[in-house]
């Protein structure tokens, strides 16, 4: 699997961007992603995903994760099938370390474990899951759960 991490804010030290590709390996493990998968994990300021969420969700305020799947098909697009070693372009997760801090200290538990939670909302958002209804939030969000836990992330 190919992971692209980058952190235009240099905020993130090397342990955290390496818990955060161990953590997207775990996932894709347990979720049975194809090794064959690419994504890429974003860490910006609240100005630049302030402006991805204007842009791409008509919403002008900072948000702590946009997931940007490139897997999900629209009634107008073709379905293309290609050879299993062509990778799977799973989209990209853009996470506000500006938010992740703000909100670790509200929930009160560390800015590691809320950068793996915004994480695993933005990865599964890739694999397909949503929460738009109160079922599919439920069982997303009780996958997240599972999914820290399992990894050894606690809200501490």
């Amino acid at each position: 699997m190919v992971i692209d991490i980058s952190d235009a804010t240099n905020e993130l030290s090397d342990e955290e961007l390496d818990l955060i590709n161990r953590l997207i390996r775990f996932i894709a493990k347990k979720e049975r992603v194809p090794n064959h998968a690419e994504l890429s994990v974003n860490f910006v300021d609240d100005p630049t995903i302030q402006a991805l969420n204007l842009q791409y969700r008509n919403k002008n305020e900072p948000t702590d994760v946009i997931s940007f799947a490139m897997q999900e098909s629209m009634t107008e697009e073709l379905n293309i099938q290609v050879e299993e070693s062509f990778p799977i372009l799973l989209g990209d997760i853009v996470i506000s370390v500006d938010r992740a801090k703000n909100q670790a200290k509200a929930y009160n538990h560390s800015f590691k474990r809320e950068i793996s939670f915004l994480t695993v909302h933005g990865f599964l958002h890739l694999l397909g899951y949503n929460h738009s209804k109160p079922a599919e939030e439920k069982m997303m969000f009780a996958k997240q759960n599972e999914l820290l836990r399992d990894f050894g992330i606690e809200r501490s």
